[in-house]
């Protein structure tokens, strides 16, 4: 009988510590270090924390590698919240059946995780940028100012890269919705009891009164009502984007989940001195038609995307057109350029007359895969590069000089992501792909 309990007891031993040797795996010390994930506790460590901040890496990637000390310097930071952002890597590399399956295609690929929600993260990667950045997707939906220090310090912690919206005299009822709704794209606020001098700061004279602010762009905008049936909602929806916008592969971005038209302005150089003037017509002609954004892009700075448009060297410039963020775009008959001659906010006036009238010509984008460029931001430039290299190995091979590495796949399109720092020149956005295993 002894010797039977001395059996059962060892067999209760040893049960003991397999359960605790399979649930090891899903407890996380969480100590403001980052967390090292595995394909077998990830999803265990996207239910166990409300937040969840993962980086996709290989060992081998120079971006990768340079990230690292960014990401030590900003999680313990983050554990320290009031509601912990848990900062957490994975070797992508290595684990590359669970990289394929959540569609990691680039190094290094950022992910939050909120309540299991992912969203891929394209913000600045400097500790304290980044951690400034995060802060936002745990806060409130909805700040409640009671002074103007307070509504100062919101303003200062809020940073550049979200739009900002102050209520000020407004109900918070009015506005939690929309800060719920929306907290992925701005700031909200309420502010009461605020003094005069914050009046004239952010420039309205009366209340009720929400106060628009884009930081990145320097652009301020106040509505004053209706607060109902959905003008506040249109307002808000209208203000997540400048007047004007400067185009490039971060900004085209922003305009995916925009459903308005682009009036888009081709300029040769948009750092030229002649686009200040150009500017102040753009941006008198956007207050008065904010059912259109309007945009401006330089061919110096982005000529992959602008001959899609049909420019060449022979075009006259500016160009400006009508986009419909997709194949097509409209161009106005007798109004295809905007001369230095004549005053320019005439010209983009008429230019608009011509469009709400209808007198326009339909046109197709140039080019084929143009949507494949816009969606997964493709640069030309990389697939120029990526076929150069992919001749060059042919050529070898066939004069048999070398033989094809095993490790090389050649492919027949190229997917790279670029990172959106909504146009703030802050943190690195550079990335490999999975297939682009070169040092850097």
């Amino acid at each position: 009988m002894r010797s039977l309990g001395l059996i059962l007891c060892w067999i209760s031993f040893l049960t003991l510590s397999i359960s605790i040797s399979a649930s090891s795996d899903d407890q996380f010390t969480v100590d403001g270090t980052v967390l090292e994930l595995t394909d077998s506790n990830f999803d265990s460590a996207i239910s166990t924390f409300d937040c969840i901040f993962v980086d996709f890496y290989a060992p081998w990637c120079g971006h990768c590698k340079r990230l690292n000390p960014e990401l030590d310097a900003a999680a313990p930071i983050l554990a320290k919240l009031k509601q912990p952002i848990v900062i957490a890597k994975l070797n992508a590399d290595k684990y590359s059946r669970l990289a394929r399956k959540i569609e990691i295609d680039a190094f290094p690929t950022l992910m939050l995780y909120n309540h299991g929600v992912p969203m891929e993260y394209y913000g600045p990667r400097k500790a304290d940028l980044l951690v400034r950045y995060l802060k936002k997707f745990v806060a409130p939906d909805v700040a409640v100012l009671e002074s103007d220090s307070a509504v100062k310090e919101f303003v200062e912690d809020a940073g550049t890269f979200f739009p900002v919206f102050i209520g000020f005299g407004l109900n918070e009822s009015l506005i939690s919705g929309l800060g719920g709704k929306y907290k992925k794209k701005a700031w909200f606020a309420v502010a009461k009891d605020v003094s005069e001098d914050t009046m004239v700061s952010y420039d309205f004279d009366k209340a009720p009164a929400l106060v628009a602010k884009h930081p990145t762009y320097n652009e301020h905008s106040v509505f004053y009502g209706p607060f109902e049936d959905g003008f506040l909602e249109e307002f808000v929806k209208q203000s997540f984007l400048p007047l004007i916008l400067p185009i490039n592969q971060d900004t085209l971005k922003l305009l995916k989940d925009d459903e308005r038209k682009i009036v888009l302005t081709i300029v040769e150089d948009e750092t030229h001195e002649s686009l200040d003037k150009l500017s102040k017509a753009l941006r008198a002609a956007a207050h008065a038609n904010r059912d259109l954004v309007f945009g401006y892009v330089g061919v110096k700075q982005f000529e992959e995307f602008v001959d899609s448009f049909h420019v060449d060297k022979k075009t006259n410039l500016p160009k400006i057109v009508v986009w419909d963020g997709d194949e097509e775009y409209d161009q106005v008959t007798g109004i295809e350029t905007i001369s230095q001659e004549e005053d320019h906010l005439t010209q983009v006036s008429r230019f608009l007359e011509g469009y709400r009238e209808g007198r326009t010509e339909k046109k197709k984008i140039n080019g084929p895969s143009f949507m494949g460029f816009i969606n997964s931001m493709v640069g030309i430039r990389s697939v120029y590069i990526i076929v150069f290299l992919v001749a060059v190995i042919m050529m070898l091979r066939s004069l048999g000089q070398v033989e094809e590495p095993a490790g090389v796949r050649t492919t027949t399109a190229a997917h790279e992501r670029v990172d959106q720092t909504t146009s703030v020149p802050e943190g690195e956005t550079s990335e490999h792909k999975l297939s682009d295993k070169k040092e850097d």
